[in-house]
């Protein structure tokens, strides 16, 4: 079985570049909602890596001094493939200024057209976005609805897979095979999928035959390296009242 385990979130990138897989204008899929769930160790060594002209596959892109928002700081990130961008400044002004690309997707569309990237789907139907800007130079065609109903219209959207795939989990064994915590699971399964190359972040390594396989959200065939972190757990927007 090869060695996936690597000492730190740098010896992840460490050789990539030769091989081929870190490249600049290369699109990274990246997991997490907000700051739950982002893989924010790899996410610095990506920056430190010196990659850039990304477009990167995210929900969001952090906020201004955490998560993908750290790439921004560096304009490492041509693009942003996103279907919310709301806590970071930085994004906002890089956007109105025309120094970055953003493709608004909604978000239970960009949920789909990863997991079919993932899945080998390169383009699908639906109804979300039609007469909207969002349908703007696309397909539309009118489909009977799935239930026998009326015909109605739906837009084509195409599928995501890119070149690398960016992940936290929970745990992982020797293998890779992944398991995610709660809300935390979000985007990362589908983002796991959705890429030639996938490193994953975890929080602790178990041996071999420790998970209990109806337990495994991500199996480890599709997971090349990962890395044990400690996870800083930030708050993305600070809610008080006066008591």
């Amino acid at each position: 079985m090869a060695r996936k385990q690597c000492q730190t979130p740098a010896e992840c990138f460490a050789d990539l570049r030769e091989r081929g897989i870190l490249q600049d204008g290369m699109m990274c899929m990246v997991g997490g909602f907000g700051l739950c769930g982002i893989p924010e160790q790899l996410i610095i060594a990506l920056r430190d890596s010196g990659v850039k002209d990304i477009t990167c596959v995210s929900n969001n892109a952090g906020v201004d001094d955490w998560g993908l928002g750290l790439l921004l700081q560096t304009k490492q990130i041509r693009k942003m493939i996103s279907s919310y961008v709301g806590e970071n400044d930085e994004f906002a002004r890089q956007f109105l200024a025309g120094e970055l690309e953003v493709e608004f997707n909604p978000q239970g569309t960009l949920a789909e057209r990863v997991r079919a990237g993932g899945a080998g789907i390169p383009a699908f139907y639906t109804a979300t976005g039609v007469g909207t800007v969002v349908a703007e130079g696309k397909e539309v065609r009118s489909f009977a609805t799935p239930n026998g109903g009326q015909e109605r219209e739906f837009v084509m959207e195409s599928g995501l897979f890119g070149d690398l795939a960016l992940v936290k989990a929970w745990k992982a064994d020797e293998f890779g095979n992944l398991i995610y915590r709660r809300t935390a699971r979000n985007f990362n399964p589908e983002m796991a999928t959705a890429a030639k190359y996938c490193i994953a972040e975890v929080k602790e390594v178990v041996p071999l035959g420790a998970l209990d396989p109806d337990d495994i959200h991500t199996p480890g065939n599709f997971v090349d390296r990962f890395v044990v972190t400690k996870a800083e757990k930030r708050i993305e927007q600070r809610t008080v009242r006066d008591k």
